[in-house]
C-alpha cells in the first residue's frame, strides 16, 4: 500500500462533473486526483476476505442485539423495535451498505465503524474513480465492481418490489439527491420502473404512503436515515402501511455505533475489531470518544495520553461509545480511511469495491478528500 503523487488530467474538472460529481470543490478540493494509493493483489484480497468476514459478524451481532433486547442499550426507542424485529423476521430487500476501515497494508484491516443505513460516496467508489482508471491507467485494475453488481442485484429484486418499480427519496442536498439519481439509473438499467423526489413530498392519505403525485408507494429507497424517520409525525404509520423500505429498518441496529462494543462482547480480540465498550475507556490507553448516532466525524473527542481532540456538532443524546484509537498510518502527512461497500448480503461474496477518504488529521470528516486507487 502507497500513496503515489500524481499529475491530474487535463480539464478534470469537466470530466467528473460528466460522471455526475458536481460537489467536487469546496472550500478545498473534495475529489483529489492528485495522488492515488496504489494496493497489491493480496492487499486486496485481505480487504476482502476482512469485508465478508465482517458483513458475518455484523448480522450475528445484530441477531443477538434482537435475541438479548439490547436496544435501550443503544439508545432505541421502543417505538422502533416492532419495526425492526418485523422486517427481520421477514427479510426484505436490503441493498447496500459500507465499512470503514483503518488498514496500513501491514496489519489486519480495523473496524472503525459501519455505515449500514444511508452510506454515501457511492458514485464516487462506483463510476467516478472507474473513469480516472480508464483514462490514466487503462491496462490496471481497481477493487471495484460496483456499478455490475448493483445492476445484478436490482434485477435479483425485481420480484420482490410491487409492479417492477422502485421510488427513490432524500433530504434536497446536493450529494445526497445525486446518490439517489445514480441508485435510480442502477434500479433503470436494471429494467426497473423508477423516479426520484425529495423526501418531504412524500405524503399520507390515511391508507398508505404517497408520492407528490399521490400515487401510493410499493417500495421506496430512502436515503435519510431510520433514528430520525420514526420520531417524525408519519413515524407512527411506518409499520402499519404497506410500503417496502430500503434499507429495512432491521439496518438501524447496524449503522448505530452501539454495535460497536457488542461486536467486541461477541468476538473478544477479532484480528478486524478494535476494542470498544458502552462504559467508559476502562483501560484503554489511546481511545476514541463516538456518538451513537452521529454522523461525519461531529462530537468526537479523541484521547491520546495528555492531549484531546475534539469536534463540535449536534450528536450524542442517545449517548456514547468508546473505541480503542486505531493505529491510522500516515502516508505523506495523510491520513487515509478505506470505505469498503457490501452489495446485498450473499454469505462470503458481499465485498463489491472500496474508496479512499484521507484527511490531514486522524478524524475522517465530510470534508475529507476522496482519492482514486488501483492494485495490480
Amino acid at each position: 500500500m502507497r500513496r503515489i503523487v500524481a499529475e491530474p488530467r487535463a480539464d478534470w474538472q469537466r470530466k467528473v462533473e460528466e460522471a455526475g460529481l458536481v460537489w467536487h470543490t469546496g472550500a478545498e478540493p473534495y475529489w483529489d486526483e492528485s495522488a492515488f494509493y496504489e494496493f497489491t493483489a493480496k492487499e486486496i484480497d485481505v480487504l476482502e476476505a476482512a469485508t465478508n468476514e465482517l458483513e458475518k459478524m455484523t448480522l450475528a451481532a445484530a441477531q443477538h442485539v434482537i435475541d438479548h433486547r439490547l436496544y435501550s442499550k443503544m439508545g432505541i426507542p421502543d417505538a422502533a423495535i416492532p419495526l425492526i424485529e418485523s422486517s427481520w423476521e421477514a427479510e426484505p430487500p436490503s441493498l447496500y451498505g459500507r465499512f470503514d476501515l483503518s488498514y496500513d497494508g501491514i496489519n489486519p484491516p480495523k473496524l472503525l465503524e459501519y455505515n449500514a443505513d444511508t452510506p454515501t460516496s457511492l458514485l464516487e467508489a462506483a463510476v467516478v474513480q472507474w473513469y480516472w482508471l480508464q483514462d490514466v491507467f487503462p491496462k490496471r485494475d481497481q477493487f471495484n465492481s460496483l456499478h455490475e453488481r448493483l445492476i445484478a442485484l436490482w434485477k435479483e429484486l425485481t420480484p420482490y418490489l410491487p409492479g417492477g418499480r422502485i421510488d427513490f427519496c432524500s433530504m434536497d442536498d446536493l450529494e445526497d439527491g445525486m446518490t439517489v439519481t445514480y441508485l435510480q439509473d442502477t434500479a433503470q438499467q436494471a429494467g426497473l420502473v423508477a423516479s426520484s423526489f425529495p423526501i418531504d413530498e412524500i405524503g399520507w392519505d390515511g391508507r398508505s404512503f404517497v408520492g407528490p403525485d399521490d400515487r401510493p408507494l410499493g417500495a421506496i429507497f430512502k436515503l435519510y436515515p431510520w433514528e430520525w424517520m420514526v420520531r417524525e409525525e408519519f413515524g407512527k404509520h411506518l409499520g402499519t402501511a404497506g410500503t417496502l423500505w430500503m434499507e429495512p429498518p432491521w439496518k438501524m441496529l447496524l449503522s448505530n455505533k452501539g454495535i460497536l462494543p457488542i461486536l467486541w462482547q461477541l468476538y473478544p480480540r477479532h484480528p478486524y475489531l478494535l476494542e470498544a465498550s458502552f462504559d467508559g475507556p476502562g483501560l484503554m490507553m489511546s481511545w476514541v470518544k463516538k456518538p451513537m448516532l452521529g454522523r461525519e466525524g461531529a462530537n468526537i473527542t479523541v484521547h491520546q495520553p495528555g492531549k484531546d481532540l475534539e469536534t463540535g456538532g449536534d450528536y450524542g443524546g442517545e449517548g456514547f461509545v468508546y473505541q480503542q484509537m486505531a493505529h491510522l498510518k500516515s502516508f505523506d502527512g495523510k491520513y487515509p480511511v478505506l470505505g469498503s461497500w457490501l452489495i446485498g448480503h450473499e454469505e462470503g461474496n458481499a465485498a463489491g469495491g472500496m474508496g479512499v477518504r484521507e484527511a490531514d488529521g486522524p478524524i475522517t470528516t465530510n470534508t475529507s478528500r476522496f482519492v482514486p486507487h488501483v492494485f495490480d
